[in-house]
């Protein structure tokens, strides 16, 4: 991590503001901290931005946001319903946990959940990331709403080797 420090003044901001701005567009700034200095006119804001040197990983970041994928596209209407609502599971949990979303699951295994009729542990287990600490914590919850959405939705049962 690297710092670089801004002095910014009250009055007539504009020349050291674009600096800032531009030194922020061009590198991975992970942390700011900003303190207000009064001295009458002399008064400024003092800026510590704190960022990676990597600035090769903040393009990788901005390529991956660019390739995400739109499931509304991959799955059809009646998979992408329960997905939308394994979502929202997803968050009240998270919600409940006070931990961020992809902790629990990524969206790209929740499609998986909902594309493979997922309804068992061993079929949760199969799933690319899915390790036994997740079963543990969230099979339960997951297989019975999985498992209420597809009877009430009349998805076809998963194949009879799945218990």
């Amino acid at each position: 991590m690297r710092y670089k420090f801004y002095h910014i003044p009250a009055m007539f901001p504009d020349q050291a503001e674009a600096e800032l701005n531009r030194f922020c567009t061009e590198h991975h700034v992970l942390q700011t901290e900003r303190e207000f200095v009064a001295d009458g006119s002399n008064s400024y804001w003092a800026i510590c931005v704190m960022y990676s040197d990597n600035s090769g990983s903040l393009v990788a970041s901005r390529d991956t946001r660019k390739n995400r994928v739109d499931y509304k596209e991959v799955l059809n209407a009646e998979d992408f319903s329960v997905f939308s609502e394994l979502r929202d599971l997803r968050k009240q949990i998270a919600d409940r946990e006070g931990t961020p979303v992809y902790n629990i699951f990524t969206n790209e295994q929740l499609a998986e959940m909902v594309q493979q009729r997922t309804t068992s542990k061993t079929a949760l287990g199969n799933i690319s990331g899915i390790g036994a600490a997740k079963l543990e914590k969230y099979a339960d919850e997951f297989l019975a709403f999985l498992t209420g959405q597809f009877a009430f939705k009349g998805v076809d049962p998963p194949p009879a080797d799945e218990t």
